[in-house]
């Protein structure tokens, strides 16, 4: 069962990389009465503690961040132009509105040259974010009241049901952010382990947050959770896909960034055939996540892996998700975080 308030609130909420103010405050309520001890640190990364019945550490970074942009200048009708935060297909942008978060939001629309006035080139080329530009409807007189330079821009989308799915912007990490949420209530005895549960920033432009958190962590062991894609769609081979929705939460083997501790992979699959968790394996080609930096930003490196959530559409407003996919994965986080003292860790 899917809590869909809170995780659309979670979704809807604004957050673009280094402005992450109003979805850290919504997780900050969440989890503050489920863990021992939480803080924010310098970057603004959410640190929560639930204290184990030993010294070890293990660390698990959902990021909180959404792709985004920054205005960048307001000409003298009051047209927005801007900087992307994180990576865009360009093409995604028609048709869009957005919210720009200044001393109060503007709803925008994104806006380009009419396909009437295109040239027979220009039609067929591929459209570039130099193309676009944010109509608010206003003079620059009135829009400078409310907004300037430097101001984030996010997109303007709310959740739905859709079939056996879940659709949203932002599911791309707010999906992550909502199930490690829900694997900390679902914790009720003290872990072997400390659990430390990071709410990361500025993953979008460099898992910024994730690396400063793992080198004061320093953990033994580490969880990425993130999306993945699923290219599970028309047009596509078993060969390419990396993901089905319906076929389970992914074991991460690899991604461009990292190659998963065998060790964790391993251990991964056994708890999932145990526990009789549906799960599949993940190797994505390009695309790094917050893995990358549990892993290897810490003194003598972390024994890391990944829970990947299966996701269509991924950086489009209807990024999609499989309802029994997301509750696959909240199962295969915790058991794996439950269990880590039961398995043998030795190189063989």
């Amino acid at each position: 069962m899917i809590d869909k308030k809170l995780l659309a609130e979670i979704c809807e909420a604004p957050g673009a990389p280094g402005h992450e103010q109003r979805i850290r405050e919504i997780v900050l309520r969440e989890v503050t009465p489920l863990v021992d001890e939480v803080k924010i640190d310098n970057l603004g990364n959410v640190i929560a503690l639930r204290k184990g019945s030993s010294d070890k550490r293990v660390m698990i970074a959902a990021h909180m961040d959404e792709i985004g942009f920054i205005v960048t200048h307001i000409d003298e009708k009051g047209f927005v132009y801007f900087h992307n935060l994180g990576g865009f297909d360009p093409k995604t942008l028609t048709a869009q509105r957005v919210i720009i978060h200044g001393k109060k939001d503007v709803v925008g629309v994104m806006g380009s040259k009419p396909i009437h006035l295109m040239s027979a080139a220009d039609r067929k080329k591929t459209p570039a974010l130099k193309d676009y530009f944010i109509d608010t409807g206003m003079s620059q007189k009135e829009l400078e009241k409310h907004i300037s330079v430097g101001n984030t821009i996010t997109r303007e989308r709310t959740m739905i049901e859709m079939g056996d799915c879940i659709n949203c912007k932002s599911l791309d990490n707010r999906i992550s952010v909502y199930i490690l949420i829900e694997m900390l209530k679902e914790i009720k005895k003290q872990p072997s382990n400390n659990v430390y549960a990071v709410f990361t920033v500025q993953e979008e432009i460099g898992i910024r947050g994730a690396n400063v958190s793992s080198m004061e962590i320093n953990p033994d062991f580490g969880f990425g959770l993130d999306t993945t894609i699923a290219f599970d769609t028309p047009g596509s081979t078993k060969r390419e896909q990396v993901s089905a929705l319906g076929e389970g939460a992914c074991i991460k083997i690899m991604d461009s960034s990292t190659v998963c501790d065998y060790r964790m992979v391993e251990y991964m699959k056994g708890i999932s055939k145990k526990h009789k968790i549906k799960t599949q394996l993940e190797i994505l080609p390009a695309g790094g996540t917050d893995t990358a930096g549990i892993q290897r930003m810490n003194p003598g490196g972390c024994i890391a892996g990944a829970v990947s959530i299966p996701t269509r559409h991924i950086h489009q407003v209807i990024e999609t998700v499989n309802k029994e996919d997301v509750r696959a994965a909240i199962d295969l986080l915790r058991c794996s975080v439950e269990n880590l003292h039961t398995y043998d860790w030795s190189f063989k």
